[in-house]
């Protein structure tokens, strides 16, 4: 069916086109209209209210669960509830307890350079004790009976036996083919292929001491993948940013695709003011890769934290050791409106956002499937 750029149809006409030209198997399985999840973005950036409309909207809306404590969680999954009927996800990071290590004397000049700057007294030289939370948070989830359940960072083990076994539909992230298909072996419904081009931390297995994690690309990460698992759903993410990425991401074997970056500054995102005014002016070579805030690599907006780790050649604590030290330095920047000494996880693709001016996360959803099917109406004229 062929459908004209400017052919303007009543909103329950439109869900159906919609539905028509964009519908996967990947909608099927999770009981969605539109082939799309919104990321879980951990840190206090995903709010119940955005969880709720992108799944109001057709897509899958996901929490943002890591680094939540497990009744914040529950209270967050219970206002998801009140908002929506639809399905949505929780996200959690999967991480073995750190080894011990020794605070070198570089980082420990580091730090205290870092604190003196967004104000804070000379660190004490006491390593945060590490306090893991996942068991109680995924109790929350299960108890809570959330539809689906994602995990980064590894394989999702026992965790995802018993999403499973409750009856959750399970979601694994690969950065290679070998990762996605031991997510496979484990029974995941889908793998997030996440391509190089992507903002957050990498979901590479094991990154080891050093380096930035797999970056493969998304157009080559991608048809790899679709071939590599032919009965698995693959979720594209990575530098989707409008409705051509969409087309893209379908033509090169998606089922659905997976957007963090674009939701960053809608209404309902709890992103700091000063982060958002960051994002607003980026260019397209600012999201580098560090371990300077968390050990673990992970890409965003580069500034005078990560300059400084990066120029001092600088060996981080192991993740998550390294994220608890650093964590007083970024909360005194969000009190200070400090953006230097944050954590501004962001995509290669987040120019895009300065031309999009404010919207909410429902109509992001809204936007990129209209402009995908302009995508897909040029290619038809072209053909």
């Amino acid at each position: 069916m062929r459908y004209a750029d400017s052919e303007k149809l009543p909103a329950h006409e439109e869900e159906t086109v919609m539905e028509e030209l964009f519908h996967t198997r990947f909608c099927d399985l999770f009981s969605i209209r539109l082939p799309l999840v919104q990321a879980g973005m951990a840190g206090n950036i995903t709010s119940p209210q955005m969880v709720a409309a992108v799944s109001e909207a057709g897509g899958l809306g996901t929490l943002g669960g890591a680094y939540m404590k497990p009744d914040a969680l529950r209270q967050a999954i219970r206002q998801v509830k009140e908002l929506t009927k639809k399905p949505f996800s929780v996200n959690l990071l999967i991480s073995d307890e750190p080894p011990q290590a020794a605070v070198s004397p570089e980082l420990t000049d580091w730090i205290n350079q870092m604190r003196a700057e967004v104000g804070l007294d000379a660190w004490s030289g006491e390593v945060p004790d590490y306090v893991n939370d996942l068991d109680e948070c995924f109790s929350v989830i299960l108890d809570e009976k959330v539809p689906v359940f994602s995990v980064a960072f590894q394989l999702p083990g026992r965790y995802g036996q018993a999403a499973k076994q409750a009856g959750m539909k399970l979601i694994g992230m690969a950065t290679t083919v070998a990762e996605a298909l031991a997510l496979q072996a484990e029974g995941v419904d889908a793998v997030v292929a996440q391509g190089g081009e992507a903002g957050g931390h990498r979901g590479t297995f094991s990154v080891g001491p050093s380096g930035n994690g797999e970056t493969v690309g998304m157009m080559a990460l991608l048809p790899l993948m679709a071939d590599a698992l032919p009965d698995t759903p693959v979720i594209a993410a990575g530098g989707i940013m409008d409705g051509r990425g969409v087309v893209a991401a379908l033509a090169l074997g998606a089922d659905a695709v997976q957007l963090g970056t674009r939701f960053l500054a809608c209404e309902e995102s709890l992103a700091h003011r000063a982060y958002k005014e960051k994002l607003a002016q980026a260019k397209e070579t600012e999201p580098q890769i560090t371990r300077a805030f968390s050990g673990r690599p992970a890409r965003g907006l580069s500034n005078r934290l990560m300059e400084t780790f990066a120029r001092q050649q600088l060996t981080s604590l192991p993740y998550p050791l390294q994220n608890s030290l650093t964590r007083e330095i970024r909360n005194a920047a969000a009190k200070n409106n400090q953006a230097e000494y944050m954590s501004l996880w962001a995509g290669q693709g987040v120019p895009q956002l300065a031309k999009k001016g404010s919207e909410t996360a429902g109509e992001i959803v809204e936007s990129l499937f209209a402009e995908a099917r302009q995508v897909l109406n040029r290619i038809g004229r072209l053909g």
